[in-house]
């Protein structure tokens, strides 16, 4: 597919998400802004950047001071190209915190028994995604594709078609859409669906996640689809699937720096073990970490013969510390890594090595260039870009080996990496053994081949095909506006018909009131099609005309004593 370029001058890309892409912390002079945390804002950022477009969002922060928004929202506009939108303390505490991440997000992700059902929060959510819709209003001009982003704003398309009937919006989900008996919990269910097909394309990660749409599409709402088009509000959407990737250049380039070169020498070093197993995750119920640490403890009961060979880097970064569940999963982890160190642990040697804080980019792509095996094993993820990040950052030594859940939408590409079953603790056990086991050879093949994959559809690909297909779309719906007569026009005609003194009617026949088949001398009209045609006829105001391309003798012998005018052979 060519890759659309973007008339710059009389269209932006208009990126609209629940967070920029940068954070703002502190206030007056000790103000900072510095790249916000998240797979979305890191993987679109880049995108972003290139592009010069616009990005909506909510800085980290609420200023409550008019000056203070002015000021901030020109640093915000002329340095970084984005445009705030300011949240509550009550908005946080509802929208996101409630029926984002209380709701939406354990539902979608199939932790149906996490998910609280509050109206208040709903209300909220409704509210909120309205604070957006009038913030990109005072944006938005003729011309400019909206893209709007995950689960936090999925009532957005609708809202913007109402307010601008002939917007190009598209819709991705960053997070997996679940299946039909989950999704009908959701209280709420309709509203969400209707709402997002508010948009003119709506992605998702992977086909799953598409098919899984589609049915409660059908299933809910009653709108069927062709060929992976809806047809709703006298618009056609399309639904269609966009694996995310990364800005592997970037990844690339960083991994043979010389700043990373030396941090990882000085990580070996430190470590002093011949393998290192490494796990980067965000602190979330969804990623499986306890599950993954009872498969590690398990594995060091089966393999003695890797005691004080390997370390198990586990990287994990602090997330929604406040909410009552996620303290209870840091200390359910703290409790599994200390029990693990204490049986496995001696003298000069812990098994884990249990990071939990965020580290800055180089130091990052150092553990992954690192790693001689990286667990990639959530229970349910959209796209985990920490498998292709992991993957990118191998291209020096190919030395990498990739375990990855079969749950995760990563594994929909990945295939030579080694797929497991999160919940199944002897799988991932086994494949410790076996990823650090394997030969060179077969490593750097499957390293290889799947490092070229991601290289080939990174995010910039990923980007540009999302937008390419959202322009694409809105020609087809302009090409159909034009080709049928949508219900509102029918009616419109009707009238029209019912209220004229007369009327001329012009008919095709071949193809329009009879079929054409294989053998022309079948497509004959038929007893009903000529008592029709018979009843317009003796309508005083009608003048009907029959026009055809077969000759004058064909229409004669069929029409002749109709009183009806006849055009024989297209008027030749």
């Amino acid at each position: 597919m060519v890759p659309l370029k973007v008339d710059q001058q009389n269209r932006r890309v208009v990126i609209v998400s629940n967070r920029l892409p940068v954070s703002v912390t502190g206030k007056g002079d000790s103000r900072k802004i510095i790249p916000s945390v998240g797979g979305l804002a890191t993987g679109l950022s880049s995108f972003h950047q290139d592009n010069d477009g616009l990005w909506v969002g909510w800085p980290g922060l609420n200023e409550g001071d008019r000056q203070k928004r002015a000021d901030l929202d020109s640093v915000l506009s002329n340095e970084y190209n984005c445009l705030p939108v300011y949240l509550t303390d009550r908005d946080l505490k509802k929208y996101y915190h409630g029926f984002s991440n209380r709701t939406l997000w354990p539902l979608f992700h199939y932790f149906s028994t996490y998910s609280t059902y509050d109206a208040s929060e709903w209300e909220s959510y409704v509210k909120v995604n309205e604070k957006f819709c009038r913030r990109l209003l005072e944006a938005v001009r003729p011309g400019d594709l909206i893209w709007i982003h995950d689960y936090h704003l999925m009532l957005l398309p609708a809202m913007l078609r109402k307010e601008i009937p002939d917007a190009t919006i598209g819709f991705f989900l960053h997070i997996p859409f679940p299946s039909l008996e989950i999704f009908r919990y959701l209280p709420w269910r309709e509203e969400i669906l209707q709402e997002v097909l508010g948009a003119d394309l709506i992605g998702f990660h992977t086909y799953d996640y598409t098919r899984h749409f589609l049915s409660c599409v059908l299933r809910i709402l009653g709108i069927d689809q062709t060929y992976g088009q809806v047809i709703a509000d006298n618009r056609i959407i399309k639904v269609d699937t966009f694996p995310m990737g990364i800005d592997a250049p970037k990844y690339i380039s960083a991994s043979a720096s010389k700043t990373v070169l030396k941090e990882v020498e000085s990580l070996q070093n430190k470590l002093g073990t011949e393998k290192i197993i490494l796990s980067v995750d965000r602190l979330d119920f969804t990623k499986g970490i306890p599950e993954r640490l009872k498969a590690f403890e398990l594995f060091l009961e089966q393999n003695p013969k890797w005691h004080g060979r390997i370390t198990y880097l586990m990287l994990c970064v602090p997330s929604r510390t406040k909410v009552q569940e996620y303290k209870l999963l840091k200390s359910e982890i703290d409790e599994l890594v200390g029990k693990i160190n204490g049986r496995f642990g001696t003298l000069d040697w812990s098994p884990i090595l249990y990071l939990y804080r965020s580290v800055p980019f180089e130091k990052l792509v150092a553990l992954y260039s690192a790693a001689d095996l990286a667990l990639v094993t959530p229970l349910r993820d959209g796209m985990n870009l920490v498998a292709k990040e992991y993957l990118a950052c191998q291209g020096i030594a190919l030395k990498g080996v990739l375990v990855l859940s079969e749950t995760d939408g990563a594994a929909a590409e990945l295939g030579e990496a080694i797929i497991v079953n999160p919940n199944d603790i002897e799988m991932p056990a086994r494949s410790i053994d076996e990823g650090l086991s394997v030969g060179a050879e077969e490593r750097k093949k499957s390293i290889t081949v799947m490092g070229e994959r991601i290289k080939k559809y990174n995010v910039f690909r990923w980007a540009e095909d999302f937008v390419n297909q959202l322009a694409l779309t809105m020609v087809r719906q302009d090409y159909d506006r034009k080709r049928f007569l949508i219900d509102q026009k029918f009616s419109e005609l009707e009238l029209q018909y019912k209220t004229a003194g007369s009327r001329l009617l012009l008919l095709d026949y071949g193809g329009t009131l009879t079929a054409i088949k294989k053998r022309p001398d079948l497509a004959l009209p038929d007893a009903e099609l000529l008592s029709f045609l018979t009843a317009l006829h003796k309508d005083p105001k009608n003048t009907v005309v029959i026009v055809s391309g077969r000759d004058r003798e064909f229409l004669n012998e069929w029409f002749g004593g109709t009183g009806m005018d006849l055009v024989a052979e297209h008027g030749a």
